[in-house]
This record gives structure tokens, C-alpha cells and sequence, in this order.
């Protein structure tokens, strides 16, 4: 999980972490890794809940969303993406319980590559492709990490031609910092709920800064189907 100025950490554990995954199966190793310890935090009543733009993936009439404020440097996030997320798509959203938002909440003082990434990524929903940038960020996040580059650019546009973008396009985008804006915002909405760390996740009135992992997913989203309770309202992608 990302922190505001947390200890660099070598590849090892990482790869690790992907070796184990293939034996014993990615939401087993995600719950070992991440944790569960920190208890959720409920939101006051009169907290408004992500009313940013953040990036939708799913059905926008599911009747739950769930959201992650993340950084793409940062290796709990990562781990999340890569390990639980295909996990978390094929299960809830594809299947239509809930839909998924992310937010960006880069953690500049402690990733010095970070804000590139949010940039690549901003400039690739310019042209539908938010969520392959998405994937291939934290697929090759060590490969242009601060551990491993001071020009992380090099590496990141490199994503943009393997998904397909139109490459003239996508620089003018980075090269202007347009997505700027956009980014701050999106992590303003998080630093409003009292976010401080990455993954963190809010379903309905709780922040998980511990993210669950998949089925404790389904429980939570069960739960609030069977006392009613509302729903995270889908953020505004208007504003």
C-alpha cells in the first residue's frame, strides 16, 4: 500500500509474489500480501462521495460502484492491479454487481515517476484507451519505476504505441500537461474523503484503506443488497 513517503522496495518480492500467484491462485496470495488489518472507516452521512470524473469501467447502471483512489507507482497498487483486478472483473463487474472507478491519487513525494504515468494514462482515456494504459502501467511497473529509470517517459511511450494510440496525438497531450487538471482533481476528491494511502477503496459509506479483496468484495456488496443500503453514486464524468 502506498503511504505518503514509504521505503523503496527491491523487484524480488514482486516477482515473488507473481511466482506464487500461478501455484496458489491469485486471491489467496492478493489476501496474504495485502492484508486485511486496518479496519474500514465509515463516512459521516454528509461526506460526499467522488463526484470527479475518475475513469469508469463497467455497466454506469450497476447498482453499486466501487472506488480505488491509486497511484500507478505504487507497489500495493500494483499488486492489486495485477494480481486481484481480473479477478474483480470477471466476478463483479462483468457480472454486473457493481461497476469500478479509479481514481488518481499519485504520491508524488514518495514516487518521483508517478505523475508521468497519470499524464500517459489521462491522455490515453483522450482516446478511449484509459484502462489498456491501465494495464499495461502496472504490468511494467518495474520497468519504469524510479528504482529503475530517471526518464520514465521513455518506457510509458512505449505503452502508447503497443495499445494502439495515435502517438502524435498522445505527445501533444503529455507535452502540453492538458490531463493536469484532471489529475489533481480526481485526487482532490480523495483528500476530501480523507484518503492518505494507496489502493484505498470506498464502497457505498465505507473507505477500506486496506483494499478487500474479492470475495470480501461480493460479501460487502450482498450486505448492502440485502439491508437496502444505497449505492456509491457513480462520479459525474461531466464535471
Amino acid at each position: 500500500m502506498g503511504k505518503a513517503a514509504p521505503k523503496k522496495k527491491s523487484n524480488t518480492g514482486f516477482l515473488i509474489i507473481i511466482a506464487a500467484v500461478a501455484i496458489a491462485g491469485s486471491s489467496a496470495i492478493y489476501s496474504a500480501v495485502q492484508g486485511n488489518k486496518t479496519a474500514p472507516i465509515e463516512l459521516k452521512s454528509n461526506t460526499p462521495l467522488p463526484a470527479g470524473k475518475g475513469y469508469l469501467r463497467g455497466d454506469p447502471s450497476a447498482p453499486f460502484t466501487i472506488v480505488e483512489f491509486g497511484d500507478f507507482e505504487c507497489p500495493g497498487c500494483g499488486q492489486f492491479a495485477t494480481i486481484q483486478e481480473p479477478d474483480l472483473r470477471k466476478r463483479i463487474i462483468d457480472a454486473g454487481l457493481a461497476n469500478f472507478k479509479f481514481f488518481d491519487f499519485p504520491l508524488t513525494g514518495a514516487h518521483a515517476n508517478t505523475l508521468a504515468a497519470h499524464l500517459a494514462a489521462a491522455c490515453a482515456d483522450e482516446q478511449g484507451k484509459f484502462w489498456e494504459m491501465h494495464d499495461a502501467l502496472f504490468a511494467g511497473q518495474y520497468d519504469w519505476n524510479t528504482q529503475a529509470t530517471s526518464s520514465p517517459r521513455k518506457v510509458i511511450d512505449g505503452y502508447a504505441t503497443q495499445i494502439g494510440l495515435d502517438v502524435k496525438k498522445y505527445a501533444e497531450c503529455f507535452d502540453t500537461q492538458r490531463a493536469l487538471p484532471q489529475v489533481q482533481a480526481n485526487q482532490a476528491e480523495g483528500a476530501k474523503l480523507g484518503v492518505n494511502g494507496t489502493p484505498t477503496i470506498v464502497i457505498a459509506n465505507k473507505l477500506y484503506p486496506q483494499a478487500p479483496n474479492v470475495d470480501q468484495m461480493i460479501k460487502i456488496l450482498d450486505s448492502l443488497k440485502t439491508a437496502g443500503g444505497t449505492a456509491t453514486p457513480a462520479p459525474d464524468s461531466t464535471k
